[in-house]
């Protein structure tokens, strides 16, 4: 196979088998630093939107560069770790994603283009973690629990996600002279308010680029059980047109375009949350104040993920899936029908939605598929750029219709996922059905 997200019909050794509990803590620290590094993101948009009087759709330029490298690196990470193992993988990943948080320090002195170099690069060793430890996940314990094993890895994610926007909001917005004035100025003058709103970027960034570093050394020299690949996902899905029998998979190809749609949905309300909440007729808070709301957007899912842990032992995934993605459309009509705190807390309520639903569709698309799961779950991967492409039509809407009404895009992604889930509520259960009989 070629793509090393693929692993996940890989077996541990025997005595990885015997301890499974300690390997999965160390993983979920890989989930918590990622989940803090994407969700900057969502401080930074508004802050360099501001600082450099972008569009929408330029200041979701930040989403497109980082989104993008889960399609480019991808396949090229799978052959990496497919060399090198999952534990350097990780390794790797983490140095990576440490060279991109210090570019942010030049590029606070040369401009925009070269922040979004540093969005790439940085996510593209997070694209490495993501691909090693996803599969790796679903390895260590019962098969059956995958999903519910990947929820809670993936709450642990969400308190990264959660602590990312209330930290970015502190060091970079509150750093910052304030965006408020830059009307006032012209020349020289608005040159150096560029700078120094930019600066605030450099001391965060280079602390989060020294943490990467220490933790990829912690990383390196910790011992974690091997993950051997077994022989049925080994040669044959390197075979010529081993994509055909994959892409057959009618669950796998709608499970891709859920995790593309579900994705681009959860990044673009993110992304978007900050101005949203800023607006007039909604609450006008600062960015520094508002920037605390995201926290809760994504906290949302935290708390919902430790829920859904034990839920989904117990609930149809599908079932699940269909009712939180309805749930999820009667919020973003809310938000766009509403003005004021309702409209607020009613986008911000969307987070607990999406709690459950990239583990479960990410389950359910691998769902049976044997000796094709490791190219599939690669598949599955690059999915992810639909952070980079969902944001970029939502910024598209805004400037064209409207910030409050561009949410309908997100909206219509929900739509697809309530189908999904619909369409293969009863998946697991028809497959427990078939082993008892």
């Amino acid at each position: 196979m070629d793509h090393a997200a693929a692993k996940a019909m890989a077996r541990t050794t025997p005595a990885g088998r015997d301890g499974d509990t300690a390997p999965l803590v160390i993983v979920t620290i890989l989930f918590f630093m990622w989940g803090l590094l994407t969700s900057l993101n969502d401080v930074l948009i508004p802050h360099l939107k501001a600082i450099y009087t972008l569009s929408y759709v330029q200041a979701m330029l930040v989403q497109f560069c980082f989104f993008s490298a889960y399609l480019v690196v991808s396949l090229p990470a799978g052959m990496l770790i497919r060399r090198i193992g999952y534990q350097r993988g990780a390794v790797a990943g983490l140095a990576v994603a440490a060279a991109g948080c210090a570019l942010f320090h030049p590029a606070s002195r040369s401009g925009y283009g070269l922040f979004l170099l540093g969005f790439f690069v940085l996510a593209a060793g997070i694209t490495v973690l993501q691909v090693a430890a996803n599969p790796y996940v679903t390895v260590l314990g019962d098969a059956r629990h995958a999903s519910s094993r990947l929820t809670l890895t993936q709450a642990f994610n969400s308190l990264g996600t959660t602590l990312g926007p209330a930290v970015g909001g502190a060091l970079i917005l509150s750093e910052g002279a304030g965006a408020g004035g830059l009307a006032q100025l012209s020349g020289a003058a608005l040159e150096r308010f560029r700078a120094a709103e930019a600066a605030a970027v450099q001391g965060p960034y280079l602390a989060l680029a020294a943490a990467l570093l220490v933790l990829a050394i912690v990383f390196a020299l910790v011992r974690l059980p091997v993950i051997e690949h077994g022989d049925a996902t080994g040669d044959a899905a390197h075979a010529p047109g081993a994509a055909g029998p994959v892409l057959a998979q009618r669950h796998l190809v709608l499970g891709a375009i859920g995790i593309f749609l579900y994705v681009g949905a959860e990044v673009s309300i993110g992304s978007f949350l900050i101005n949203f909440i800023g607006a007039p007729n909604i609450t006008a808070l600062a960015p520094t104040d508002a920037a605390h709301y995201v926290s809760y957007y994504w906290g949302g899912a935290m708390v919902g993920r430790f829920i859904g842990f034990a839920a989904m032992r117990r609930v149809s995934p599908g079932k699940a899936l269909a009712a939180t993605s309805a749930a999820a459309i009667a919020l973003l009509l809310a938000a766009m029908l509403c003005d004021g705190t309702p409209a607020m807390w009613s986008l911000i309520a969307v987070g607990l939605c999406n709690a459950i639903m990239f583990p479960t569709i990410f389950s359910m698309a691998l769902h049976k598929l044997g000796k094709l799961t490791g190219q599939a779950s690669g598949i599955l991967c690059m999915a992810i750029v639909g952070g980079a492409i969902v944001p970029f039509c939502q910024g598209l809407m805004a400037d064209l219709a409207g910030l409050q009404v561009s949410f309908m895009v997100p909206a219509a992604c929900y739509v697809f996922i309530l189908y999904f889930g619909l369409k293969y509520a009863n998946m697991y259960a028809n497959t427990v059905h078939h082993r008892e009989s």
